[in-house]
């Protein structure tokens, strides 16, 4: 079974590690809550998301062992909302571009009209690094975030 995990940039960009496709990592996870994720990725993209990786929350789990299969950069514009008071730029919804890519670093090539958000990572459970990918979690193991 493969997890789709969300990582902003921001979480690499200060104490991230530069993954690749194919590179077994350790990640903590959180269970993604996909309405997060609708004005970056749309609302089908979204909905794919199962977790989220975290450095810094109070919720995060035991670092759990995976192998990446897939990394999509996650580009979308960022804007201030109409009507907005504060200056605080969001993401405007219908904007993201994916590009698959072969490593992420949290320093993504500038996009024209759009900025890095993320990474979209699609990954394989295993359990235990130097035994390589591991048998299909159960769905309870999944649902923990384990």
């Amino acid at each position: 079974m493969t997890v789709t995990i969300w990582v902003d940039d921001w979480q690499m960009q200060c104490c991230g590690e530069d993954f690749a496709s194919g590179d077994l990592v350790s990640w903590s996870w959180v269970v993604a809550d996909p309405e997060d994720y609708v004005d970056i990725v749309g609302e089908e993209r979204a909905a794919e998301i199962d977790f989220h990786e975290e450095h810094h929350g109070q919720e995060e789990q035991e670092p759990t062992s995976l192998e990446v299969l897939s990394i999509a950069e996650v580009h979308c514009r960022y804007a201030v909302p109409p009507g907005s008071t504060d200056k605080v730029r969001c993401p405007v919804p219908g904007t993201a571009v994916l590009l698959p890519v072969d490593r992420a670093t949290g320093w993504a090539k500038g996009r024209p009209d759009v900025d890095l958000a993320g990474y979209l990572v699609t990954a394989r459970r295993v359990t235990d690094p130097a035994e390589g990918p591991s048998e299909e979690p159960s769905e309870d193991t999944v649902a923990r975030g384990r």
